[in-house]
């Protein structure tokens, strides 16, 4: 047990110092607005690189990374991976529709699919590394240390979420931001964070119900190439104000749907670890 709290406190520190690491570096050697920055490179390789080291000389070995895709009784959960943010986000649409507060004025479904389509493979091969880091190794670890679930979604989200926060404060250009909540960084940054705690809860069941990081790459690549590119290639408009409630990215409305997907998935997780006699883990 020692070791592994040892481990997953090495990695935390890692992960929440890269981003900051790669400001300071790009500061330091004063890269231009359109230059190529090498901070932002530090910041996404470092979690990986230092989940890799603990597992190859720290100890922690790579059983537990669910590298396989255990498809045998989990076909159902990779389709559900695949429709969870096209069904809200249908749902939200929708609701933006009929209370008048999203214009779709902007919105040619050619042009939507197809960027849709040509952004698939890039962030399914990005999520490879990603969600080998969050879920396959920080997920992966605490589940071990047998702490409550509700400890290994905030942990989890947490950490994912402030490794985020350099990107927010820093990398992200504002005019991208406020595509998505006409806010200052900060506000925005915090909004993110705490969304990606939310969404944790998914994330983190869909990897424990299946043992396997690919159900959750899935998820994570659908979220990227369908949201994004809706709300950051300005596809849709939403009315002043009512971002905060009905943004397909970071709305209540929305993320209070992702909670309540997550612990569904919580309830049939545990559930199936009941009918195979498997301990189950405690909110």
């Amino acid at each position: 047990m020692g070791k592994s709290i040892r481990n997953i406190s090495i990695f935390i520190f890692i992960s929440l110092s890269c981003g900051w690491l790669g400001v300071l570096i790009d500061k330091l050697i004063n890269v231009g607005p359109n230059e190529e920055a090498p901070g932002i490179m530090i910041w996404l390789v470092l979690p990986l690189i230092a989940a890799l080291l603990l597992r190859a000389f720290a100890g922690d070995g790579w059983k537990d990374l669910g590298i396989k895709p255990n498809f045998k009784g989990n076909i159902k959960w990779y389709f559900i991976a695949l429709i969870i943010y096209p069904l809200v986000t249908a749902i939200i649409l929708l609701l933006g529709k009929i209370f008048g507060w999203i214009s779709f004025s902007n919105f040619r479904i050619d042009i939507y699919l197809a960027g849709f389509a040509g952004t698939l493979l890039f962030n399914f091969i990005k999520n490879i590394f990603e969600e080998s880091v969050w879920r396959g190794y920080l997920a992966a670890k605490l589940l071990k240390t047998k702490i409550k679930d509700i400890w290994v979604y905030l942990i989890v989200g947490g950490v994912w979420g402030l490794w985020h926060l350099p990107y927010y404060l820093f990398f992200l250009p504002q005019a991208d931001m406020h595509q998505v909540l006409p806010v200052g960084r900060f506000v925005f940054a915090m909004i993110a964070v705490t969304g990606m705690i939310c969404w944790s809860i998914m994330f983190v069941e869909l990897y424990r119900i299946t043992k396997s990081i690919w159900p959750v790459v899935l998820l994570h690549m659908m979220e990227d190439s369908l949201i994004n590119h809706l709300i950051i290639d300005g596809h849709i408009t939403i009315a002043s104000g009512k971002e905060i409630w009905i943004s397909p990215i970071s709305g209540i409305i929305t993320t209070s749907l992702y909670i309540t997907i997550g612990l569904l998935l919580r309830h049939c997780r545990i559930k199936k670890e009941m009918v195979l006699g498997a301990p189950r883990h405690y909110i």
